[in-house]
């Protein structure tokens, strides 16, 4: 096993995830990370700064760098950013890497003392965790599973917006999975919370990161079963059933939520050819 500690070596070409108050370090030009070896790019002596290894991409280890707010010490190499920006770029595997080192961040960030006994914990050294001496308490980067789930009714898919989408954006419902709860019934629990309706047919289609802060998209397909459409007034500001070539604006591609919707799409123009 490949230890999270594991520093780059002096020559190393790599991937460098460099994240302060969880924004990442991407090119003016192009939104991706830095790569390359770090004595040829103009970065600051990574010995001040704590790193810790991610995992491979193509071939090259991925390092994630602690930044402070605020550090100028990484400047020529961009600028600080959303992790969303990655979207942009079509590359499945290097969103995920991105998401992990923001997630692993975030994890280091907020587990600094044990949650059981208060004190000061200290980072394994052969596995991502933290560690209690005192009460012996071990944590490890948390995940919060959610549904995400597009619907369809006959060639109309429900979409809605949430409090917190910007204005004219319209998506896929999605719920987190509680405690003790299986899968499928957050999948009927959720829709009937948020829509008031029942499904039929669920179909696993994929998953994805989404580090906002850590969270596990599983993504599904449903259809209408029954039930009239009724909006959860307090997390919905307004949905409605949209013709499947007649949509609103939604989610951009690499987000899992435009895969559904697209998906959705492809069985709607599939069924509508075999037909004639």
């Amino acid at each position: 096993m490949t230890k999270p500690n594991q520093r780059p070596g002096p020559n190393e070409p790599a991937w460098w995830f460099i994240v302060a108050a969880g924004e990442l370090v991407l090119g003016r030009d192009e939104p991706l990370p830095p790569h390359g070896m770090a004595a040829q790019m103009p970065m600051p002596d990574l010995s001040e700064y704590k790193i810790v290894f991610l995992g491979e991409l193509r071939e090259r280890n991925c390092y994630l760098v602690l930044a402070d707010y605020g550090d100028t010490q990484f400047a020529e190499l961009g600028e600080f950013g959303n992790v969303r920006e990655l979207l942009t770029v079509g590359d499945e595997a290097l969103f995920a890497i991105a998401a992990r080192a923001k997630q692993v961040s975030e994890f280091l960030s907020t587990h600094r003392f044990c949650g059981r006994c208060g004190v000061r914990m200290h980072e394994v050294d052969w596995e991502l965790a933290m560690h209690c001496h005192s009460c012996q308490h071990r944590c490890y980067p948390r995940i919060s599973p959610c549904i995400i789930v597009a619907i369809r009714k006959g060639r109309q898919v429900l979409l809605a917006r949430g409090k917190r989408h910007p204005e004219g954006l319209f998506s896929v419902l999605a719920g987190f999975v509680e405690a003790g709860e299986a899968i499928e019934r957050t999948l009927e629990r959720e829709v009937m919370e948020e829509a008031g309706i029942k499904i039929k047919n669920p179909r696993f289609v994929g998953t994805q990161s989404w580090p906002f802060p850590h969270s596990l998209m599983i993504g599904f397909t449903a259809e209408w079963e029954s039930g009239e459409l009724r909006l959860d007034p307090f997390e919905l500001e307004e949905g409605d059933w949209f013709d499947i070539d007649k949509l609103p604006r939604i989610p951009s591609a690499g987000t899992i939520a435009r895969r559904l919707i697209d998906r959705l799409k492809t069985e709607i123009d599939q069924e509508t050819e075999s037909r004639g």
